[in-house]
């Protein structure tokens, strides 16, 4: 997931991702995401305040196949197909979501019918290229950065995801994507790709990067619990959040905090979106005969007295969990967005949800 917190796991055009030039400059960030909801809000603008304050839920289930052919430019999800169709926002009506979903499921669905290892690196990129940001931050966010050409994937912390960099940057150049959208979509459309996944609510329209995210505001595996949830509050995060977050790690793992254990699982069903990481995590004792391995910031955060009720509640209860991290991905996947009165939602594209 989270830098080295996830040492290593392992398309939507706008109309549907709307790319934007070099020279489209991002605001400065005001702060953390609410203090862009205020005044009079659109239907979007209400619908991420209400799911963020838990008044809607962060999971929606509606799905739709995508049409024969995509007549108007009403549905952002499926760009207008006709030549006299306009542009929106600018943008080159090339691609649907539903060809980007299309793509994707067939890069992160394994022979066994669970996400692999490029919907792990999916679900962990999405965390890093938003993640670098903070309420002080100017600049950064879920912006693509990480996607594009300025040098981030050589980071110590994203070590790994160079081969999901590559994989994505491929479809963005087919499809003809936002970079920064991509990111995000290809996350949430990883999660649900693992059977047991929430189909976390997908929004579409960000601003590309203009430069590189800052520095030194991913959190680190061997940070202590004290300092992982005020690095997260200083995003908008509580700690309930955070112990939502971490439960990404049921499709992890982990490579490089331990090249010894490399492809060692953090937890039993790696292939699988469910709640077995909690109580794995709770079990393990660091021994040599454990089948998972334990990351020091989960096992410290898993214990820690402003997590620990929340992280013991998620132990068999796979709705409850569903539900926190949808609404705290929700935020993960808006911070640094300054535009969200351009933002539509395109959940509906995504795959629909698996069981086992």
């Amino acid at each position: 997931m989270l830098h080295k917190f996830i040492a290593a796991l392992p398309l939507l055009s706008l109309a549907f991702l709307v790319a934007a030039g070099p020279l489209d400059l991002r605001e400065a960030a005001p702060g953390i995401i609410e203090d862009l909801l205020t005044g009079i809000l659109n239907i979007v603008q209400q619908l991420i305040k209400d799911v963020l304050s838990g008044v809607k839920s962060g999971i929606n289930d509606e799905i739709s196949a995508k049409p024969l052919v995509c007549l108007t430019t009403l549905d952002p999800c499926c760009p207008c197909e006709l030549p006299a169709c306009p542009s929106i926002h600018g943008a080159n009506i090339i691609s649907s979501g539903y060809d980007v979903s299309a793509e994707l499921t067939k890069q992160f669905t394994g022979p066994d019918g669970q996400c692999n290892d490029n919907a792990r690196a999916a679900i962990r990129f999405g965390f890093h290229d938003a993640g670098a940001w903070d309420k002080d931050s100017t600049f950064g966010g879920a912006d693509g950065s990480l996607m594009m050409d300025y040098g981030e994937e050589n980071r110590a912390e994203n070590n790994g995801l160079q081969g999901v960099r590559t994989l994505l940057r491929t479809v963005q150049s087919t499809y003809k994507v936002g970079y920064a959208d991509l990111a995000q979509y290809a996350h949430n459309h990883a999660t649900i790709t693992c059977p047991k996944g929430p189909r976390v609510r997908t929004f579409i329209g960000r601003k590309d990067a203009t430069q590189a995210n800052p520095t030194d505001k991913l959190p680190d595996v061997h940070d202590s619990a004290d300092n992982l949830i005020a690095l997260f509050q200083r995003k908008g995060f509580s700690a309930h959040d955070l112990a939502a977050l971490v439960g990404a790690h049921a499709a992890a793992k982990q490579r490089f905090v331990d090249p010894s254990a490399a492809g060692m699982p953090l937890d039993t069903t790696p292939g699988v979106w469910d709640v077995e990481f909690y109580n794995d995590t709770l079990n393990n004792q660091g021994g040599k005969n454990e089948k998972v391995f334990v990351l020091p910031s989960d096992k410290v955060l898993s214990t820690h007295p402003k997590v620990s009720d929340e992280w013991n509640a998620f132990v068999g209860d796979q709705p409850h969990w569903n539900e926190d991290y949808a609404k705290a991905y929700v935020r993960m996947s808006l911070l640094g967005v300054q535009n969200l009165k351009d933002l539509r939602e395109c959940t509906k594209t995504l795959p629909k949800k698996k069981s086992l």
